[in-house]
């Protein structure tokens, strides 16, 4: 597997140890990841600047180009990712009346640069939880990536296909197999399905109206049957296209563009948010570990001098002025030591002192900013003529807004409830220092003052308990804070002047509140998602050609290709979508078999988009055309290039006992062959089936070709974007060609 990126001249190959490798065209190796789980398929993003990669368990994870630093990473998909598709939009105002639509994020008026998650201790620079406070890669990737309206599609095996916008904000799932569609060529009147269906690609086209899937299946209508009047070759089981209406990204380009900016800036703040109490949670908790496993030991005295008394009982002895018993004063002089007071105060004071920077640094200006952008995707959503139409609910944002102004009040509580517990660490600490000099019988004048009355309140209410973690732990979110009387009383009164509905949010922790807010986040957003899913529709179904269900898996591996052309010949029909004139190309090898009398062979399709739409009208806009690989080669990968050229890598059929060989790259011009009018007939079936007559046999010497010798292995693919390349990959090793030229057919 191997992509060129589009912008730069850089290689991204997968080995088969499911390792990512980056080279530069003279072979230079910038980077090698290995995300951990086997790559099923690579994408880059339009400008080049990063890389999407499928993996086998769904996930779609974004790298950096400079460096392979893992980005983020999306679950739109629980099985294996089997292809993806980035495509951008040329602008955000060329279309439609967009010049009278601006909108202006006005969050850097208010606001300072978003901050970054806080660091887990002990995390190594790298690790994919958590940013490197010295690298702003991330956050300049996020903006750029903002700049551009683009669309991640990806299909996985079962059939489903994904939309992300700016490939990091979820907007749309749909599955082939719930899409039931007419097939003009048989019956007008019904429509079909197709079952146990594989993709093997999909493209979105450059206006962002169309996308085409390439998939195999078999058709049947919505009874499960297919009438055989209406076949003409082998069975219903094949190679199919499928043409999906996606006009809501172009007519609601605007829309989803701010959506998607405010709602990726909320979800990056969400993750913060949520770092920033792992990382709390994760520093209070070892300082507590600290903290009892110098003091547990008191309780082990005790029981050792046959006392059945608590450790707070002989504290509170201790501090009434009884006689020290003999387990306090080993506990105090011999176990615990004047050092191991001071560093157990320290080590609870320092952590109190970085969790409240943690809050004021990272956690408050998250969720301030949160509810602002909260605010804003709110007052769009007044906007009904415009943003009704892609699911922006008012109630559901008016919801989510409120849970995070509940949350920063749960932020000013906990500080305060912090600021309480750690003073009450101290104030016992110094008492117990004071103790141990007066033991000691060291004087302690120098020891800072303490409050009995704050002693008896920590050893009745903190010195087993632990508020704090309480109130951070996921796993302590069904607790339930304690509220008087009173303060419930004037929550309820709040609620008349505008204050919050939800009058118990007081009693929830605040790990409780952040389950509450990104419950209501996400399913506002789910919404837009929704609605853009039930738009996005099967206008058509194009069937190729036929192959035998026993020999589906063989077929699994067909070298497929899909671009799509500004139209510019006048001996082809222009065909308009919505807003560009494109032709749409689709080329692949014909398996062995799908016609008894065709073999080693290649078909090009163009017009599949508009075929519908003109088979109605009564006239013919698919079009084909079926060549034959030259005797003795064998197609192992294709690719659709610039100026409507097809490239195809050829390797010989027979090679020698050392492995050695030939192989060719071969450009053919796609646009200057003899297509041949789609099939007008009803009772043809299989688009191809009538054009197999119409056969072009390729030569070598007559097509601009260029001989690939190799001596260990032949070529094994073929990518084209900014220039033409196969590649040849042996175990751990790779060797390339690239070609590019700005004059036609220079090789």
């Amino acid at each position: 597997m191997a992509e060129w990126n589009p912008e730069k001249d850089l290689l991204a190959m997968v080995t088969d140890d499911s390792k990512i490798v980056l080279h530069r065209f003279n072979w230079q190796r910038l980077w090698t990841i290995s995300p951990g789980k086997c790559i099923t398929s690579l994408c880059w993003r339009p400008d080049g600047k990063a890389i999407a990669v499928g993996l086998e368990d769904g996930t779609i994870c974004l790298h950096d180009v400079e460096n392979g630093k893992f980005l983020r990473s999306i679950k739109s998909h629980s099985v294996a990712v089997v292809c993806l598709n980035w495509e951008e939009d040329g602008g955000l105002n060329g279309s439609d009346s967009d010049h009278i639509f601006t909108y202006e994020d006005r969050t850097s008026r208010f606001f300072p640069p978003a901050p970054r998650a806080p660091r887990m201790p002990g995390v190594v620079s790298g690790d994919p939880s958590f940013m490197d406070e010295n690298e702003d890669s991330f956050q300049e990737l996020l903006n750029s990536s903002h700049q551009q309206f683009s669309i991640l599609c990806s299909a996985d095996k079962d059939g489903s296909i994904c939309f992300s916008i700016f490939g990091i904000f979820p907007i749309g799932k749909i599955n082939i197999h719930k899409f039931s569609v007419s097939v003009p060529s048989l019956d007008e009147q019904a429509t079909y399905q197709i079952l146990n269906a594989s993709i093997y690609k999909v493209a979105l086209s450059k206006d962002l109206c169309h996308l085409i899937t390439m998939c195999s299946g078999e058709i049947a209508d919505d009874g499960f049957e297919l009438k055989s009047k209406h076949l003409s070759g082998p069975g219903v089981m094949g190679l199919h296209c499928l043409v999906m209406d996606t006009s809501i990204f172009l007519k609601r380009k605007n829309e989803l563009y701010q959506v998607a900016k405010q709602a990726s800036n909320i979800e990056d703040l969400i993750e913060i948010i949520r770092a920033s109490l792992s990382v709390m949670s994760k520093q209070w908790g070892d300082a507590m570990h600290i903290f009892h496993e110098k003091f547990d030991s008191l309780s082990t005295l005790i029981a050792s001098h046959g006392l059945d008394s608590s450790p707070q009982e002989e504290f509170l002895s201790l501090l009434g002025g009884a006689r020290t018993s003999p387990p306090v004063h080993q506990f105090l002089v011999n176990s615990l030591g004047e050092a191991g007071l001071k560093r157990v105060n320290k080590v609870v004071h320092s952590v109190g002192k970085e969790l409240q920077r943690i809050v004021l640094d990272h956690l408050q200006p998250a969720a301030e900013i949160v509810g602002f952008r909260m605010g804003e995707l709110r007052g769009l959503s007044r906007w009904r003529a415009r943003y009704a139409g892609i699911g922006l609910d008012e109630t559901l944002l008016d919801n989510a807004t409120e849970e995070v102004g509940m949350l920063l009040v749960q932020v000013e509580r906990f500080m305060k409830i912090l600021s309480s517990i750690v003073e009450l660490f101290s104030n016992f600490f110094n008492w117990l220092l004071k103790c141990v000099k007066i033991l000691m019988s060291e004087p302690s004048d120098q020891v800072p003052p303490c409050n009995s009355e704050l002693v008896v309140i920590f050893l009745r209410f903190l010195y087993d308990q632990d508020p704090v973690r309480l109130l951070l732990e996921q796993s302590a979110a069904d607790h339930y804070v304690d509220i008087d009387a009173d303060a419930v009383q004037r929550s309820e009164e709040l609620v008349k002047l505008g204050g919050f509905v939800d009058t118990e949010y007081l009693r929830r922790t605040l790990a409780k509140e952040f389950q509450h807010v990104e419950f209501s986040i996400k399913e506002a957003f789910q919404m837009p998602y929704a609605t853009v899913s039930q738009k996005i529709l099967c206008q058509h179904l194009v069937p190729l050609f036929p192959f035998s269900p026993s020999l589906s898996s063989v077929h699994a591996n067909i070298p497929t290709s899909i671009a799509f052309y500004k139209d510019i010949s006048e001996d082809f029909p222009i065909r308009k979508t919505c807003s560009e004139k494109l032709t749409d190309y689709v080329s692949f090898r014909i398996p062995d078999g799908a016609f008894s009398d065709v073999t080693n062979s290649i078909a090009i399709v163009r017009g599949v988009i508009n075929d519908m739409r003109n088979v109605k009208e009564g006239c013919v806009s698919l079009e084909a055309l079926l060549l034959t690989v030259p005797d003795g080669f064998n197609c192992v990968d294709l690719s659709l290039y610039k100026e409507r050229q097809i490239v195809l890598i050829l390797n010989e059929s027979t090679a020698t006992s050392d492995g050695s060989g030939n192989a060719f790259m071969m450009i053919v011009q796609a646009s200057d062959l003899p297509f041949v009018p789609g099939p007008r007939s009803s009772l043809v079936f299989w688009k191809l089936y009538e054009v197999k007559d119409s056969i072009l046999h390729l030569q070598v010497e007559n097509e601009k070709a260029r001989n690939i010798p190799h001596f260990v292995i032949p070529p094994l693919a073929v990518s084209s974007s900014r220039g033409i390349a196969c590649v040849f990959c042996c175990k751990k090793t790779c060797l390339g060609l690239h070609s590019r030229g700005r004059r036609r057919g220079n090789l």
